[in-house]
């Protein structure tokens, strides 16, 4: 199995149109799928030729307040920020001079060793990063393990152990194989969601 990047990221936000204007308008992403009916939306915004990033509209949900990228949290907790990757250095500082002419306070350019970001946030709290990597340093090609006191788990390397998980022994039949509708086939085909 191979994967081909992020089909999306389900996020929420309860004002749709000022999440339009930021991602679509402000950052250039395409808005390439937007399925919905009163008092519910799920929009889709074109990261890259793979990738999409996608919204629910919920009306009663509230902005996060802004939480710094990376600072360790307490308690239950699923997401600290996602990162985008931009072409070149120059995409990079574009980018944030775009966010800070659109009144978005957006951090200065940091350097991680292997890519060089900025941090923002969008309307709806989402942390955000840009991030464009170091020519020299394609962790991608060539893995780097840094850290000063890696895991027995870090230490088996960056392949896959497949061994530590159960083989499959009962696939699924394509015979027994059902596709069911969901939110969006009624819209694309005629298929009503039960």
């Amino acid at each position: 199995m191979r994967f081909n990047g992020v089909n999306h990221l389900a996020m929420a936000t309860g004002d749709m149109d000022k999440t339009i204007r930021f991602w679509r308008d402000l950052l250039g992403m395409r808005l390439v799928a937007g399925l919905g009916q009163p008092g519910y939306r799920h929009f889709f915004f074109q990261i890259s030729d793979s990738d999409l990033i996608a919204f629910f509209e919920w009306p009663s949900v509230k902005p996060v307040p802004n939480k710094v990228h990376g600072m360790p949290v307490g308690g239950p907790f699923v997401f600290d920020h996602v990162s985008f990757g931009v072409d070149t250095e120059e995409d990079l500082w574009e980018l944030k001079d775009a966010l800070e002419a659109a009144g978005f306070p957006v951090s200065d350019v940091i350097d991680h060793g292997f890519i060089h970001s900025i941090y923002a946030h969008d309307p709806n709290g989402i942390p955000i990063e840009f991030s464009h990597s170091v020519e020299s340093v394609d962790i991608r090609r060539d893995p780097q393990m840094r850290d000063r006191a890696p895991s027995q788990v870090t230490l088996e390397g960056a392949e896959p152990n497949e061994a530590v998980w159960p083989k499959v022994t009962r696939p699924t039949l394509v015979s027994a194989r059902r596709v069911y509708p969901g939110a969006g086939s009624e819209l694309f085909h005629g298929k009503v969601p039960a």
